[in-house]
């Protein structure tokens, strides 16, 4: 479709080089319209063709900039939406747009990502800074061939596994290893789908997030945003509220914990009495099928784990669930499945690599925050994980399996190990994989590809 071509999209550059940009997507009926006929609809049973007469005389405009924006109706803002695309940002930066209960989008696959010519970003500038990103870099490149090897000789290829499929598994695995050994500063880009009135509640916190380039990216979406719906941006700021976002933001945006337990249910607020009265829909709950929502009443349990940071960006997906987030630090050990999947002539080059960068970063001299752009993933950090049980069955049975990071098919399994101790009795049933430590070929079909 030429047309495409000549569509105009409202774009930002970033200071560190990359950009923000909302998509127009040409719509002659655009999204505020489409919120103003969804207004009318539910405030008259004269039918759309009326409102689309109205829609054609007045616009759009007065109407959502007056009740919209203007009189604050904020669910006139759930009926129209669009996507923005945020493009050479941080790992740490994605994650921030992302941490919020309704984000809809998707993520670069680091994966698929080529990383000996991605960005990796450097906030305090310094060659020092630049020194400690390119090592990460260098040992990941060069150290991907002997890892795949390694699985190779450890994992061969059957005689009816087809060799694309084969080496994609083998080379999705090494990734697996050595994502551990690349910084948070690494460059991503995300795409982001929301309705007009969840943008404006995001952007309200992430433009006092505790991270410059985090704010930086609030400015500039609040700008591209206001230039493809005009008439649904430019809210009232309360000074009371802009100050109160900031305070609690700056205080408890990140979760830390000096004395981390390594795995530990930690709260139980689950009526047992209550869930009895619904056996008959714990026990007849087929595989693949998620428990009815109701369950919810029941109550909540809470654990309590360390994770590292790269396992940390897989499960902070499961939204259903709430989780801080938490301070990537060098203060609670690497990750020491990283170290032993290495070949073994690498496990030493790494440990020395891992001392060394650690008192690189020390030598920065910069803030808590600054510094975890330097820090690679593979490092432990503190989980605190609040959930009920239909959405915890449902992360637990998607994510302790074989095709899953195995840091985080771990602490999968560990979980599902707990409910089923806890409420076994009451008639909880688990749909678990029966071997999810084994390598299983399948995991190089898990691919998007042109056809």
């Amino acid at each position: 479709m030429s047309s495409i071509n000549s569509l105009t999209h409202a774009t930002r550059k970033l200071s560190n080089g990359g950009m923000v940009l909302a998509l127009n997507v040409g719509a002659d009926i655009d999204p505020e319209a489409q919120a103003m006929l969804q207004a009318l609809h539910s405030r008259s049973t004269g039918g759309i063709k009326a409102h689309l007469e109205t829609l054609i005389k007045s616009g759009s405009e007065k109407f959502m900039s007056s009740f919209y924006v203007g009189y604050g109706h904020k669910s006139i803002g759930d009926c129209g939406g669009g996507v923005v695309f945020i493009e050479g940002v941080s790992m740490l930066a994605a994650k921030a747009i992302q941490d919020w209960r309704l984000y809809s989008g998707q993520e670069s696959s680091t994966r698929y990502i080529d990383f000996s010519k991605q960005k990796f970003i450097n906030p305090e500038g310094s060659d020092a800074g630049n020194d400690i990103l390119e090592e990460w870099r260098d040992f990941y490149l060069e150290s991907l061939d002997p890892v795949q090897k390694l699985l190779k000789e450890k994992y061969p290829k059957g005689e009816e596994e087809k060799e694309i499929t084969y080496d994609k598994a083998i080379a999705a695995r090494a990734f697996d290893i050595m994502r551990g050994f690349l910084p948070a500063g690494a460059s991503t880009n995300l795409a982001w789908y929301s309705n007009l009135r969840q943008y404006a509640d995001k952007l309200m916190l992430l433009r006092h997030h505790p991270l410059a380039e985090v704010r930086e990216i609030a400015l500039m979406l609040e700008e591209v945003l206001e230039e493809t719906f005009p008439n649904s941006f430019g809210h009232n700021k309360h000074e009371e509220t802009e100050s109160y976002n900031k305070w609690w933001m700056e205080k408890y945006n990140y979760y830390t914990n000096e004395n981390p337990k390594e795995f530990a249910l930690i709260r139980n607020d689950i009526d047992v009495n209550q869930l009895e009265k619904y056996r008959d829909v714990l026990e007849k709950r087929p595989m693949k099928t998620e428990l009815p929502k109701f369950l919810s009443e029941c109550g909540t349990v809470q654990f309590e784990f360390l994770l590292d940071f790269g396992s940390f960006r897989d499960i902070q997906r499961h939204r259903a669930v709430t989780q801080l987030m938490p301070l990537l630090t060098t203060s609670h050990g690497f990750g020491s499945w990283y170290l032993k999947e290495l070949p073994k002539d690498l496990v030493e080059t790494a440990k020395i690599l891992l001392r060394k960068q650690e008192e690189a970063i020390k030598k920065l001299s910069v803030d808590e925050n600054i510094a975890q752009y330097y820090i690679s993933m593979g490092y432990n950090l503190p989980n605190r994980l609040t959930g009920d049980l239909p959405s915890l069955v449902y992360l637990i049975e998607l994510r302790a399996t074989r095709f899953v990071h195995p840091t985080l098919q771990r602490r999968a399994t560990e979980m599902a190990n707990t409910l089923m101790e806890e409420f076994g009795k009451s008639g909880l049933v688990l749909h678990l994989d029966e071997d999810p430590g084994r390598f299983d070929v399948k995991r190089g079909e898990h691919d998007i590809v042109k056809k």
